[in-house]
């Protein structure tokens, strides 16, 4: 079950496309975060949402936020990935524990191995202010992220 709105986000720590760490709680008290779960790299639903987010990136990262994209992807399919896309965001790996992160949210449909495409806003406090969860093949609007993202900055 995803955690719900008001509720404190799960911590995690996964390497990115680069083999560095990023930790979620590393953002507290200085960024949003939006979690953006998706089943595989160089999928065509998954490769849609992350190139709408790439060419309108200081949308979604800014000094009041940052994306994080997580994927059950090894870290060197999200290198090839973003060498190929163009991503100038991280790009992490739920690789192993297989999901471990995915499940922790949710997300993880565990007969098809992959994550579903969960979104989480994070606030600064480490509290989830949105929320979504598309079933598998149903593409986001990322408009809703846009707007959940615009009333937390205004907050």
């Amino acid at each position: 079950m995803a955690p719900e709105v008001g509720t404190e986000a799960p911590d995690f720590t996964l390497k990115d496309q680069n083999n560095q760490e990023v930790t979620l709680s590393s953002f507290r008290g200085r960024q949003s975060v939006l979690v953006v779960f998706y089943p595989f790299a160089f999928s065509p639903i998954c490769t849609g949402e992350l190139c709408i987010v790439r060419d309108d990136l200081s949308s979604y990262q800014n000094a009041e936020a940052q994306i994080l994209a997580v994927s059950v992807d090894h870290a060197f399919t999200l290198k090839a990935y973003a060498e190929a896309q163009g991503y100038q965001f991280p790009l992490l790996s739920d690789f192993w524990p297989h999901g471990k992160v995915a499940q922790a949210y949710g997300v993880f449909n565990d007969k098809a191995g992959m994550a579903l495409r969960g979104t989480f806003l994070v606030d600064r406090d480490g509290i989830i202010r949105f929320a979504e969860v598309n079933a598998p093949g149903e593409a986001r609007d990322q408009a809703g992220w846009k707007k959940a993202l615009d009333a937390l900055s205004a907050a």
